[in-house]
């Protein structure tokens, strides 16, 4: 009989969802932070460690987590708990598709933007004309989105996801650029370094790989292993160096 215990470990050693590291996460929330926002709203949020994090560096603010998985959801329920912040942050399992939960003082949408356009078609111009339509005059989104470093080769988009291809990502300039369209002024451009990918892609499958090494004949082995073989190789074959992130800081503008 298989038991919660024996299965394989989900995310367990990442701190954020993304390849963000602890010096630039606290940059962005010092600056994010000495605005002094009331309300922040954080978009695909995980289990909501950088919201967590802005509420504890802005201790007046209150805070609204939405994903649409609640196990993340839970988790972030139990990180609020246990740092004295449950009273001012709400975690709610809905879909960021066309929501009301605005206008607030800051948005952080972090690797989630497609959760506000079609979902059939990711649209980065409609998701930062909608993230314009949520935060008020003045306020501030903090934007973790996808670009190209350069133009993928018919090679390197093979070796990516099902179905990549070069239109999936803009490059930096073209992303910034709809961003000042959209009705934001870009306070700040900074990008995922190659430490951060690193640590990020091998955390996300460590306790995965860990647990396939001790468990090689357990009954879910053969089809984990050759998930987490299939993600790393989209990285290690495809997308490395290619694909970017950007952290965009935003002031809403008139």
């Amino acid at each position: 009989m298989t038991t919660q215990n024996d299965l394989p470990p989900r995310l367990g050693s990442l701190t954020f969802h993304g390849p963000l590291s602890e010096a630039r996460a606290a940059r962005l929330i010092e600056r994010l932070a000495a605005t002094g926002p009331a309300d922040v709203l954080d978009i695909g949020c995980g289990w909501g460690e950088l919201l967590l994090r802005v509420l504890d560096a802005a201790p007046t603010a209150k805070g609204i987590g939405i994903d649409i998985n609640a196990e993340d959801l839970a988790r972030g329920r139990k990180l609020a708990e246990a740092r004295g912040l449950a009273d001012r942050v709400e975690f709610v399992e809905e879909s960021a598709l066309g929501t009301e939960r605005g206008p607030v003082d800051a948005i952080l949408c972090l690797g989630s933007s497609q959760a506000l356009c079609d979902p059939e078609v990711h649209d980065p111009a409609a998701a930062l004309r909608e993230l314009r339509r949520l935060v008020r005059l003045g306020g501030r989104v903090v934007l973790g989105e996808g670009f190209w470093e350069h133009a993928p080769t018919e090679a390197e988009l093979a070796g990516m996801w099902p179905g990549a291809h070069s239109g999936d990502h803009l490059s930096l300039g073209a992303l910034v650029d709809l961003a000042i369209e959209a009705g934001f002024r870009p306070a700040w451009i900074e990008t995922a370094s190659q430490d951060e990918w690193e640590e990020f892609e091998s955390g996300y499958r460590y306790d995965t790989e860990v647990w396939l090494a001790a468990h090689p004949d357990h009954p879910l082995a053969a089809e984990t292993r050759e998930r987490v073989d299939r993600q790393r190789s989209t990285w290690v074959n495809g997308y490395r160096g290619v694909l970017g992130i950007a952290y965009l800081t935003l002031v809403a503008v008139a």
